[in-house]
């Protein structure tokens, strides 16, 4: 689990979306599978040298979002039937998300074709996984 946990203490994102997305990038990874166990709460801010109120923060939000089951015997878990798959909702946030991106993106003269690219240079990192071949 440590292994692609990397947190920016120094950046203007919040910690518990950094914890947030350093999840579900090893989730995209098959860094870790559907069943896999996390570390607790008190565990993982312990490890990690945060607040454990932030480690809850960002597991809750997982959980919310379909990532992550939570239980008090089991502990916390990826979910284990998978994750839900993008609907219509999803999709929409994808685009709310994306816009102003990509608004950034054109007052900053990169093309499309090159957004377009390191968007798929990207998509290719996570489809290759924790794999090493390069």
């Amino acid at each position: 689990m440590g292994v692609f946990i990397s947190l920016d203490f120094e950046s203007s994102q919040p910690i518990y979306l950094q914890l947030i997305h350093q999840i579900i990038e090893g989730i995209a990874k098959k860094e870790l599978q559907p069943g896999d166990p996390l570390p607790s709460v008190r565990s993982l801010a312990q490890d990690i040298g945060i607040n454990l109120h932030t480690v809850n923060k960002a597991y809750q939000q997982l959980k919310q979002d379909g990532f992550l089951q939570i239980h008090r015997q089991k502990g916390v878990v990826i979910r284990p039937e998978g994750i839900p798959k993008a609907d219509n909702i999803y999709k929409e946030q994808v685009q709310q998300k994306l816009r102003p991106l990509i608004a950034e993106s054109i007052c900053k003269d990169l093309s499309k074709e090159e957004f377009l690219t390191l968007c798929q240079t990207i998509y290719h990192d996570f489809q290759i996984g924790g794999r090493n071949d390069d």
